[in-house]
């Protein structure tokens, strides 16, 4: 079970927190309702996500067991049979589908899609340079739009475009260590790119991700303070209440991005995104700093 487990790759989970988005810049995460509804999405795409990284290691095993670090996959490394693979699989398809299905049939038509292109990347996108990184953004695109159809809230369009770029950076950056670490005949798209080809989807994604980032903190609704702080504020700082308090989330956004070109470019490290956020100290810490300040923004002063 826990061979099984570690197939399903529960640290690419974290990719699925964008779907709780929504909820939470709407300020609505703490409604009953809405956080019900963002779980069972989230929960869904979860053990969708894990249906097509057992079909991906099915496709790929003679070439994982090629691979630097991915030879130590339990299918590439014989520890888990593609029978066995196949039925849990078929088993998480279903359930996955299941909960789907508990949300809205919107959302259950959003879930069908996006497991079709998941296992579309699989067996074609990823062979092709572009549409393979193009293909990764993509999924994250669809995940935040997903938390606005299972809650029925929005995510301002600026967000939207930040999301867009900033998983574009990510992505290229992906292939960008990858080639580096492991060469480029370990998946046949690689061919279509260079480290400086790369260098420059790197830095123009990374520049467009803090615009993008930097008008949406100008130019959001000014911030309805129904928190412990409001009284306070309105009393002896009445002009507080018009400024626009996002802006002061560029800064760990700033040193996240940069942060995060020091790991790609320095440390050659940008393979495993989902390992780097949950491990490394000086982003993680960007992170979290961003996610503090956006939640005492939103919900409590």
């Amino acid at each position: 079970m826990l061979i099984l487990l570690e197939s399903f790759r529960p640290s690419q989970w974290i990719k699925n927190f964008s779907l709780f988005a929504a909820a939470i810049l709407s300020g609505k995460f703490f409604d009953p309702i809405t956080f019900i509804q963002s779980s069972f999405a989230f929960v869904s795409f979860c053990l969708l996500s894990s249906s097509s990284y057992l079909l991906n290691d099915l496709v790929d095993v003679n070439k994982d067991r090629l691979h630097p670090s991915k030879k130590y996959r339990p299918l590439a490394r014989g520890d888990l049979s593609p029978p066995v693979a196949v039925i849990a699989l078929l088993f998480l398809l279903i359930v996955g589908l299941s909960f789907a299905a508990k949300i809205t049939p919107t959302f259950l038509t959003l879930a069908i899609f996006f497991i079709i292109l998941q296992y579309l990347y699989s067996f074609v996108f990823k062979k092709k340079a572009i549409l393979d990184i193009v293909g990764i953004a993509f999924f994250f695109i669809l995940r935040a739009f997903a938390g606005e159809v299972a809650t029925g809230y929005h995510l301002p369009i600026w967000i939207m475009l930040t999301v867009i770029f900033l998983s574009l950076f990510i992505a290229s950056g992906k292939r960008r260590s990858e080639i580096f670490n492991a060469g480029k005949h370990i998946r046949q798209a690689m061919t279509g790119y260079s480290k400086s080809l790369l260098s420059f989807y790197i830095t123009m994604f990374a520049v467009s991700t803090l615009i993008c980032y930097a008008m949406f903190t100008f130019l959001a609704e000014p911030i309805v303070f129904e928190g412990p702080l409001h009284r306070f504020l309105l009393q002896y700082f009445p002009d507080a209440l018009g400024r626009k308090w996002y802006m002061v989330t560029l800064l760990p956004v700033i040193f996240g991005i940069m942060r995060y070109g020091q790991i790609i470019f320095e440390m050659q490290a940008g393979e495993k995104p989902e390992r780097m956020i949950t491990t490394d100290i000086p982003l993680l810490f960007s992170v979290v700093t961003w996610g503090l300040m956006m939640m005492g923004i939103l919900y409590v002063i």
